[in-house]
């Protein structure tokens, strides 16, 4: 114990020695043995550098090949990533009183028993409604004459049959798209049942296993855990915004235009609502693509007062649009106007049909993490 108190003595004589025999304040020999320190942390063995860059390549190539895999089936990934957001309350409620992998089952079948059966019967009425309509006009049911004569009661000359001269080419090229679009739909059912079995085995793990998930993803992400509580905020209220509040609000109002026009007595009502749930998921268009021509319909066929009725019925339920939205995504100014238009038809022609919810989300996120940039490098960086 005595010769290392020596040993150290000796060390602090012969340091204050050359500090005064090379003039060096105590600061300069800090500084200088600081910038010793971390030259020396610096330089990595040659070894360890190496290794840190094979792990490297491994991590690109590896993540590339399982982007690559995913984007096979990227429109049904994304599906059953929308279905695991909203059936997410049901998964936790259902986890107080069975385990994580018998809620999850029980959360998709009940999702199956409640909602997609019933979803699957009103599309196929609606089918069959459309179905009848269109053999309806094929047969003539609506006769060019009586629809001709109800113009000019109202002031217009028409001739229907010059109309269909005149674009025959392109009227008789849109049926052979629809045609031959309905064939392939017909013909990738093979691949369509591979899809929706991915579909089910990706919901299943996300419900069973997405807080892991989601934990996962925050340990491996290199972003402070502070901007990513805040970015999975935003992201939230951009899934409810585009998907639980579109939805939401394009099922109400398909639904208050399908009342309506049962009591004008309109045929074909459950084909006429499911389209109008599907045009108001759709931006610029909205419930007015069915009322409209449903009340030009109903005069031609002389009946002005239903005629009436459905345009002033319509227009209010498309004036709702405004109070509806707020309401129900509680947040009036969640998605931009123009992210919506931009994202939904956007994400149609990347993703597909789920691309109606995904565009929004995906488009509304790169702005938000852009926003977290710049708002992270403006913050003064602390000595």
């Amino acid at each position: 114990m005595s010769i290392r108190k020596s040993q150290t003595r000796h060390r602090e004589i012969g340091l204050a020695t050359d500090v005064k025999n090379r003039g060096d304040t105590g600061t300069e020999i800090i500084r200088n043995s600081v910038e010793k320190v971390y030259m020396t942390k610096k330089s990595e063995p040659p070894q360890q550098s190496s290794h840190r860059n094979a792990l490297t390549i491994f991590a690109v190539v590896s993540t590339a090949l399982a982007v690559l895999l995913v984007f096979t089936y990227l429109q049904y990934v994304l599906l059953a990533i929308v279905l695991a957001y909203v059936l997410t309350p049901v998964q936790r409620r259902l986890e107080q009183w069975l385990s994580s992998a018998t809620a999850a089952v029980a959360t998709i079948a009940m999702s199956i028993v409640v909602f997609f059966i019933p979803v699957v019967y009103v599309l196929a009425i609606a089918f069959q409604q459309g179905l009848a309509l269109f053999t309806a006009i094929q047969e003539g049911a609506f006769s060019p004459g009586r629809i001709e004569d109800r113009f000019e009661t109202i002031g217009f000359v028409v001739d229907l049959d010059l109309l269909y001269a005149t674009y025959q080419g392109p009227i008789t090229q849109t049926a052979q798209r629809l045609a031959t679009g309905t064939l392939s739909v017909i013909g990738g059912l093979p691949g369509v049942l591979i899809g929706l079995t991915v579909t089910g085995f990706v919901l299943f793990a996300l419900l069973r296993d997405g807080e892991q998930f989601v934990a996962w993803l925050e340990s491996v992400v290199p972003v402070d855990d502070r901007v990513q509580r805040e970015l999975f905020v935003e992201l939230d209220h951009l899934m409810w915004a585009s998907v639980v509040g579109n939805v939401a609000v394009a099922g109400i109002q398909a639904v208050l235009l399908g009342i309506g026009l049962a009591l004008v007595g309109m045929s074909g009502v459950v084909f006429l609502t499911v389209a109008t749930f599907v045009l108001t998921l759709l931006p610029l268009i909205g419930t007015f693509g069915v009322w409209v021509p449903v009340s030009i319909y109903l005069l031609l066929v002389g009946r002005p007062v239903a005629a009436s009725a459905i345009l002033v019925y319509g227009s209010i339920i498309s004036v709702s649009d405004i109070y509806l939205r707020p309401v129900i995504i509680g947040r009036s100014g969640a998605i931009n106007a123009a992210t919506i238009v931009v994202g939904i038809f956007g994400g149609l022609v990347v993703f597909g049909a789920i691309g109606l919810f995904i565009g929004p989300v995906v488009l509304g996120g790169a702005k938000i993490i852009l926003d977290l940039f710049a708002r992270e490098n403006a913050q003064p960086i602390a000595d």
